[in-house]
C-alpha cells in the first residue's frame, strides 16, 4: 500500500479545509490513485460530482502526469480540475 498526498485545487478544495487529503492507495501509477480517489470521494462525499475526475489532470511539482505515469516517490501530487474562460 502507498500513501499519497493530494493537493486540491479548484471544485476539489470544497472536500477539505486544509485543501490535501491523504489517499491510501494499491498500484504506483497515476491511473491508481484515480481509482483510489474516486472510491475515496464516493464514500467520504457522496454528493460531490464524481465525474469531475474523468477530465481532471494529476500533477508533480514539475509536470503534468498521465495515468500509465508513476507516481512521483515523495508521494506528493495535486488534482487540477478542468478550466475555461475567456
Amino acid at each position: 500500500m502507498k500513501q499519497v498526498q493530494v493537493q486540491l485545487f479548484g471544485a476539489f478544495s470544497e472536500l477539505d479545509s486544509s485543501r490535501e487529503i491523504s489517499v491510501l492507495l494499491e498500484g504506483e501509477q497515476v491511473a491508481d490513485l484515480r481509482r483510489a480517489l474516486r472510491e475515496m470521494v464516493a464514500q467520504r462525499w457522496p454528493h460531490f460530482r464524481i465525474g469531475l475526475l474523468d477530465y481532471s489532470a494529476f500533477a508533480d511539482e514539475q509536470r503534468v502526469l498521465r495515468d500509465g505515469d508513476r507516481l512521483p516517490d515523495d508521494g506528493r501530487v495535486a488534482i487540477l480540475p478542468p478550466v475555461s474562460g475567456g
